[in-house]
């Protein structure tokens, strides 16, 4: 009995073990590629892979939802050589990232598409198969060493540019991106202002609330209720 006891006991911790070990193992392989300033450029940049990447903070509810069906497409892709999909932490080594690409909420995802460097919004549902539907269909963009992924009338202006100097093309381009930041930090500017119209405006109806209060409380209490009313009445 004591030979069969201790053989049970051995086959319930090797059945432990083996459970502990699978779960680690699952564990460890939905953890999604995690990018900071030292690895983007390579993996989103130089890989001529399409990127699919959510900005995100631990402490985000919204993330935390998302992180299971997020982690499985990015297992599913995690031998991919067209598309990358990955995380940037916005409260750690990713801040700066998520700065530079204007991330105000969280869970935030773009997606880049090869030549592009700027990367667009995703505006897509957030359910597994709605992820898995958007990131079949990325790919390589339109650009001069892609033609085949152009329209007629991408191809048309795209020649525009094409014939234009280099170093008409880089101004061009540097005088859009001023004129967006330009853009952006009147919005920015004009948002604060607006918080701070909401702030006073708040501060002043508490204040008043708190003035008016003991006033309000002895108006209510030197009218004699309509019980004493009528008492007095028939006297």
């Amino acid at each position: 009995p004591r030979q069969q006891s201790e053989s049970s006991v051995s086959q319930q911790s090797g059945k432990m073990f083996r459970a502990v070990a699978l779960a680690c193992a699952v564990s460890s392989a939905a953890a999604t590629l995690e990018l900071t300033p030292d690895t983007f450029e390579d993996q989103v940049f130089k890989s001529g892979k399409s990127a699919f990447i959510k900005f995100f903070a631990p402490w985000c509810g919204h993330c935390k939802k998302m992180k299971p069906d997020w982690d499985t497409l990015a297992t599913e892709y995690e031998s991919s050589d067209k598309v990358l999909i990955a995380d940037v932490d916005c409260t750690a080594a990713g801040k700066s990232l998520c700065d530079k690409y204007g991330v105000k909420g969280f869970p935030t995802i773009k997606y880049f598409n090869p030549p592009d460097e700027e990367g667009e919004d995703y505006k897509g549902g957030r359910s597994l198969s709605d992820l898995k539907k958007f990131a079949a269909e990325l790919g390589p963009g339109c650009s001069v060493d892609t033609m085949e992924n152009c329209s007629d009338e991408q191809k048309a202006e795209l020649q525009t540019y094409i014939d234009m100097s280099a170093e008409d093309r880089a101004k061009m381009l540097e005088d859009l991106k001023t004129e967006l930041k330009t853009a952006e930090e009147k919005h920015d500017t004009l948002l604060k202002e607006l918080q701070a119209t909401y702030k006073e405006s708040m501060d002043k109806v508490e204040a008043l609330k708190e003035a008016s209060a003991p006033k309000i409380k002895l108006l209510k209490a030197a009218t004699p209720s309509a019980k004493k009313e009528a008492v007095k009445d028939e006297m």
